[in-house]
């Protein structure tokens, strides 16, 4: 089933992988298991993102509930995985996740039924204040997530958390916004919300139970001064086109523009939350509607479940 493609999948996710073979397998049984009672019409594609070990043997013979297809990138770094992944989709609506499935995806569910209302980006935030995010494996990410969200909401007017691994799209707004984007390390995200904005959409985010996995690939020490020069790169293109508008008609929940029952007049860029903080920078004249909030995660039970038995350990 590794090398299957659905032919008429209305939800496509991608897993971008470097070195996964050994937390891969978790990751798409708890993947699959999900997808398979809430979104059967649906495709993982996992990008092998110039692994070394035995990741892409690991799609090859998977067999699972839907199909996983894999997509083979050359080029090194997170976002350019991510990039290839969505410029493969073909469905309405899209998305990534990490491989470790860090964020639980009991936020599936939420994240599918604003997609469907007409909400063109849905992405999960530790930050939202129903959420519930486990104690960091490493103390120093936390310090790196703080100073890091501190100069994306600089950057970008008010971004709660632009690096929550667990994102979704209207799929021709994704796809649009990945054929722009260049950043490939790990700030990429930035830059992929940046480029929905300016397509006239919106961004709402959810709550998340989140729990860091051992084993991340992610380090402070070894990438913090790679993303904060990936930030003074997307800081530079967006003050060259800072003052450009939305295009008419451009792809924002598939429509080109805001869901029903949303008010028109630019896009919102942030967390939206009763009494947070108004979207700016960007997206000067844009409009802040009120989103539906989906029911804190704190009172789940059993919050976030750990991988399987014998099907590879928790990665991040």
């Amino acid at each position: 089933m590794g090398a299957q493609r659905s032919e008429q999948a209305r939800l496509e996710i991608v897993v971008p992988a470097y070195n996964e073979a050994a937390r891969l397998p978790g990751g798409l049984a708890l993947l699959g298991e999900k997808l398979a009672g809430a979104a059967p019409r649906s495709e993982i594609i996992v990008v092998d993102n110039a692994s070394t070990d035995g990741t892409a043997a690991v799609v090859s013979g998977w067999r699972g509930p839907v199909p996983v297809r894999l997509v083979r990138c050359a080029r090194r770094g997170k976002g350019a995985a991510v990039r290839a992944g969505l410029l493969e989709t073909r469905a309405p609506y899209v998305g990534f996740c990490d491989a470790d499935m860090a964020t639980d995806l009991a936020a599936l569910d939420g994240a599918l039924a604003l997609l469907r209302a007409g909400h063109p980006v849905v992405v999960g935030s530790r930050r939202h204040p129903g959420s519930l995010v486990e104690e960091y494996a490493q103390p120093m990410r936390r310090l790196g997530a703080i100073t890091f969200n501190r100069l994306v909401r600089d950057l970008a007017g008010g971004i709660a958390d632009t690096q929550c691994g667990f994102k979704f799209f209207s799929g021709p707004l994704a796809r649009a916004a990945a054929a722009e984007l260049r950043t490939a390390g790990f700030a990429f995200d930035v830059e992929l919300l940046m480029h929905c904005v300016r397509r006239g959409a919106s961004v709402t985010a959810i709550p998340v139970i989140w729990r860091d996995r051992p084993g991340t690939t992610f380090s402070v020490r070894r990438h913090a001064s790679a993303c904060l020069l990936d930030l003074a790169r997307i800081r530079a293109r967006a003050g060259l086109r800072g003052s450009r508008p939305a295009r008419p008609g451009a792809p924002a929940g598939g429509s080109g523009g805001p869901p029903p029952g949303r008010s028109g007049g630019g896009p919102v860029l942030g967390v939206l939350v009763p009494g947070g903080p108004l979207p700016g920078g960007l997206v000067p004249g844009g409009a802040v509607t009120a989103g539906p909030f989906l029911p804190p995660f704190r009172h789940v039970q059993g919050a976030v479940p750990p991988l399987p038995e014998g099907r590879g350990a928790g990665a991040g």
